[in-house]
């Protein structure tokens, strides 16, 4: 089965740390409105995780905090 590990949007790989991080939380902003998301924790850290981002707590918690916020 073929797999997305990386972004397709045009562009995406000129974003810094903090965008990235920001576009996580976005997406995960999105997937929760849809009622796609039962713990915003394990999903921040799977996300992360798989774009190459760090998953250590601090920004775990940012990307959470962003997700919650409309």
């Amino acid at each position: 089965m073929d797999t997305q590990d990386a972004p397709i949007e045009d562009g995406s790989g000129e974003a810094g740390i903090d965008e990235k991080i920001a576009g996580v939380a976005e997406q995960m902003r999105g997937d929760a409105a849809l009622g796609h998301v039962d713990d915003l924790t394990t999903m921040a850290r799977q996300r992360l995780g798989e774009a190459n981002l760090p998953t250590d707590d601090a920004t775990v918690a940012a990307v959470v905090d962003g997700a919650r916020r409309a």
